[in-house]
């Protein structure tokens, strides 16, 4: 089969690879469409996974085999079914997946990041995550569940330590898939402030366009402004998310969170990123700081949501390309062009 390959440090290939098998718990899935996401520059970039492999981990497809000791019983995936997979590989062993902690569990592995992914036209993943999709729900455009779901793990651990509220006004660093999908989120439940910063003055554009109450290039801008709807007034924000892992971004984001307020570390910043902290700031305002790694038994819920119109597909996908434009699809993800890009295999 055709397969996109990172077969190191920047480099990336379309080329001929075997056919996969499933194992004994696997599902082989038919690939739709996969996405490309700031995790899959990573992985390109050497900081995460193991190379060479096969990238892709949001993605949707057809169920067309089945390992041999998938029990019907327990997984409702059968073949010809339209599924989105979570991609996650956990050992169920470890200290935090026996705390039900999977997400960090110690040997914590992924589809596409760890194993070969659905930058192909086909691709394995465990018969547990595979998720059958409504009739209604578009193929291809079930590859948004994945981040959707880290989304719905990400607001989880705000409700932890907000009392089970979002935060009446929330602040949100990154206006690129997982932004949007996080300002969406945020208003449906019922934040009642949600601005959004971030220096693509289109990202901006799609932002404002899916309601966020304002939207600037700064922070600071977004305190100078005129007194509206946007009104944290010199009090910071209740909650303050960033979803661009960039240290500037970061840093700015902890000096903006209001008495009381939570920060959330969502985007996958570089392992060598470091952002400063006023440690009696933290102290004399109750300020929480806390991070949202991928997904925690979030994936259903989020094809629930997905399926329920909780976020909008249309103006969330920019493009939609050949796996044999992989390489310059990735390159222009890079560059910061475009929203949320699907590979069609």
């Amino acid at each position: 089969m055709r397969a996109a390959v990172i077969t190191g440090e920047g480099r990336v290939e379309v080329t001929e690879v075997p056919d996969p098998a499933p194992g004994p718990l696997d599902v082989v899935v038919e690939v739709a469409a996969t996405g490309i996401c700031g995790t899959d520059l990573h992985i390109l970039g050497g900081e995460v996974g193991a190379l060479p492999v096969v990238p892709g981990h949001e993605f949707a497809g057809t169920v067309v085999a089945l390992g041999r000791d998938v029990d019907p019983r327990t997984t409702r995936a059968r073949v010809g079914d339209r599924v989105a997979v979570d991609p996650s590989l956990y050992c169920y062993r470890c200290y935090q997946c026996r705390r039900g902690r999977e997400n960090l569990c110690e040997a914590w592995g992924g589809v596409g990041v760890t194993a070969d992914g659905a930058a192909a036209q086909f691709a394995v993943a465990p018969a547990a995550g595979a998720v059958v999709l409504p009739d209604h729900v578009p193929l291809q455009d079930a590859a948004l569940i994945e981040p959707l779901s880290c989304a719905v793990h990400a607001v989880d651990v705000l409700a932890q330590h907000s009392g089970g509220a979002v935060g009446a006004s929330v602040l949100v660093y990154g206006a690129g898939t997982m932004g949007l999908v996080l300002t969406q989120l945020a208003q449906r439940l019922g934040a009642t402030v949600v601005d959004v910063v971030d220096v693509n003055a289109e990202r901006l554009a799609t932002a404002a366009a899916l309601g966020a109450t304002a939207t600037a290039t700064s922070a600071g801008e977004l305190e100078r402004a005129e007194p509206s709807a946007s009104a944290p007034a010199g009090r910071g924000w209740d909650v303050v998310i960033d979803a661009s892992g960039h240290p500037a971004a970061i840093q700015d984001g902890i000096d903006r969170v209001a008495r009381g307020g939570t920060y959330l570390q969502f985007g996958v910043a570089s392992p060598t990123a470091r952002a400063s902290i006023d440690p009696y700031r933290i102290y004399s305002q109750e300020i929480t700081i806390t991070g949202s790694m991928a997904v925690k038994r979030s994936f259903e819920r989020a094809a629930e949501l997905f399926a329920a119109g909780a976020i909008d597909a249309s103006v969330l996908i920019s493009d939609r390309v050949p796996l044999e434009d992989y390489p310059a699809a990735i390159a222009g993800v890079a560059a910061g062009r475009g929203r949320k890009v699907l590979v069609l295999p």
